[in-house]
């Protein structure tokens, strides 16, 4: 498969403003918001909260500056990126299921629209990366 595949000016706007999001979530894992995201960690976890905010903090800065900036890697960095969005699914239905707050997240309903905004996400990392082009051209 496609390593980069040309972008619109649209999916390139998108891409950087999920790279961005990306960048400062994690920079927010790692400081100003690191003990409200060991709140949402799921208790079921097997590791450290600390650990788990500290690694997925890391990760989302690693996956938003490869999105924005190695641009022969774009598509890898798609994959990943959606990836990441479907491996953090199953704290986002645990927070839903066990009713924990965080930031505007104050009510079943806000939690469980952001259920319901996780696809709209994954969609977001294949289409701004170029990755669905690529998969789907990948024969070519």
């Amino acid at each position: 498969m496609k390593n980069y595949v040309e972008t619109t000016l649209t999916q390139k706007v998108f891409r950087v403003i999920i790279a961005l999001f990306m960048i400062v979530a994690g920079f927010s894992h790692l400081t100003f918001n690191r003990v409200e995201f060991q709140a949402q960690v799921p208790e079921w976890l097997p590791m450290s909260k600390d650990l788990v905010v500290i690694l997925s903090g890391i990760v989302e800065m690693i996956l938003g500056l490869g999105l924005m900036f190695w641009k022969k890697q774009r598509v890898n960095f798609g994959w990943a990126l959606a990836i990441f969005y479907v491996l953090i699914f199953p704290g986002n239905i645990s927070q839903y299921v066990e009713g924990k707050d965080f930031a505007s997240l104050d009510s079943d309903t806000a939690r469980l629209i952001r259920l319901f905004f996780q696809p709209v996400l994954i969609a977001w990392a294949l289409w701004s990366s170029g990755a669905w082009k690529a998969w789907k051209t990948r024969n070519d």
